[in-house]
């Protein structure tokens, strides 16, 4: 269980590394043009989660990323021992959890900086946080669609 929590671990030391080099060098809503009309890095800061939705709740936040972070590690231990992609999905949800959650904690906001447009849609700016978060969200439904196919193989 142990390497999960390492996996986790360096998701939270790449992202604030990355939020560290960009409130250091940029300004805030700087923007610096790597691949013109669809990728930037721009420098902004979010109170709120995606998309802006609870811009200012940060009592709220705390809470429920407390919640996410005991539920995450619960599920680890008691459901995740044997099933390595369940393992990997909540390590990816716990270190994205606790980088946004440094962030609102030391920054009093999200430090957000990639920046894509998607066929004429400016996406929302994100992190390398809310990147986990989602990719973990993701591996969870695939492991939990895999887990319920083998139970319902098991029953024919």
């Amino acid at each position: 269980m142990y390497p999960y929590y390492i996996v986790a671990v360096i998701l939270v030391v790449i992202d604030q590394i990355t939020k560290w080099i960009v409130v250091k060098n940029m300004e805030l809503y700087e923007q610096i043009t790597i691949i013109e009309n669809f990728f930037y890095f721009t420098s902004h800061r979010n109170t709120g989660a995606a998309w802006g939705i609870l811009e200012g709740k940060m009592l709220f936040f705390y809470i429920v990323t407390v919640i996410v972070v005991i539920g995450v590690i619960y599920y680890m231990q008691k459901y995740a021992k044997d099933n390595k992609l369940l393992a990997v999905s909540l390590s990816f949800i716990l270190g994205g959890a606790i980088g946004n959650f440094i962030d609102r904690i030391f920054r009093g906001a999200v430090v957000d900086f990639l920046d894509f447009i998607i066929i004429n849609y400016d996406f929302p700016i994100f992190n390398i946080a809310d990147s986990s978060l989602v990719v973990g969200v993701i591996l969870v439904l695939i492991a939990t669609f895999i887990d319920e196919k083998k139970k319902g193989n098991k029953t024919v």
